[in-house]
């Protein structure tokens, strides 16, 4: 008998606790507790420059910057710019460290498993590059030599899987610079927009070098929310549909990089 009545009860539990978690009401969309909070951060890593970088004041400045900055004040809120180290960005992400990566993140496969992407603003693409003086002319000189890249980029990805050099990472484009110049390093694979644009702006003796075959000669560069938050990647791409509409992001563009990369 008793063995009866705690099967009863015990059924009983699991037909109510059914019950509770069927009537449990759905996560709250981010988007809510970000207008709440008054403020949307947003994660860069402060080391890719003209996209974000860290001025002489200390603080956070660059295209990826103005360019949450103005997405936030579509959605009514204050942006707040968060410097991280580019190999944990995503996992910070999703640990709620910081509501967005404005980060000019490429949008891979790999990316969208665990992220979502508001996006792309603008297209980018993968260079290889060198100081003029260089022997190097072609990407089979590079064969046995030794090449830079950022920690954590699929630029970093790609070159092991491509292999035939040694491989060395950095924090990010101001470090891989200098190593180049030093010539401790014999080529940097970078975005290439990126570099152009600081080439452009110091004169520096670097040049892309030319590559027709290389892959991911052209990728989306999107903004990573987390998964699950259809309002929140709504209100998003609307602001940014917006910029691109009516001016906002083309002046932003020119006067970061010089012209419009959307």
């Amino acid at each position: 008998m008793s063995h009866c009545i705690s099967r009863i009860a015990m059924r009983s539990a699991f037909v109510l606790g059914l019950a509770f978690a069927v009537t449990l009401p759905a996560a709250a969309d981010d988007l809510a507790s970000i207008q709440e909070a008054g403020k949307l951060s947003a994660a860069m890593s402060g080391q890719y420059p003209p996209f974000s970088m860290i001025d002489e004041q200390n603080q956070l400045v660059g295209f990826d910057v103005d360019i949450a900055n103005a997405i936030a004040k579509r959605l009514n809120v204050n942006a707040v710019a968060v410097s991280t180290a580019w190999d944990g960005i995503i996992p910070g992400l999703l640990s709620k460290k910081y509501d967005s990566i404005v980060g000019s993140m490429a949008i891979t496969k790999e990316r969208q498993k665990v992220v979502d992407f508001v996006g792309p603003y603008y297209r980018d693409g993968r260079g290889v590059f060198v100081l003029d003086s260089s022997t190097t002319k072609r990407m089979a000189d590079l064969k046995g030599k030794t090449i830079g890249v950022t920690l954590g980029e699929t630029h970093e990805k790609w070159a092991r899987e491509t292999g035939g050099w040694t491989i060395r990472t950095y924090k990010g484009l101001p470090e891989l610079v200098l190593e180049l110049k030093a010539g401790r390093i014999d080529a940097v694979v970078v975005d290439y927009i990126a570099l152009l644009a600081v080439i452009k702006q110091t004169g520096d003796p670097i040049h892309m070098l030319d590559t027709p075959n290389i892959e991911g000669g052209s990728v989306g560069i999107g903004i990573a929310i987390r998964k699950d938050n259809p309002d929140l990647k709504a209100a998003m791409q609307k602001a940014l549909d917006d910029m691109m509409a009516d001016g906002t992001y083309a002046a932003i563009a020119t006067k970061w990089i010089g012209r419009d990369i959307r």
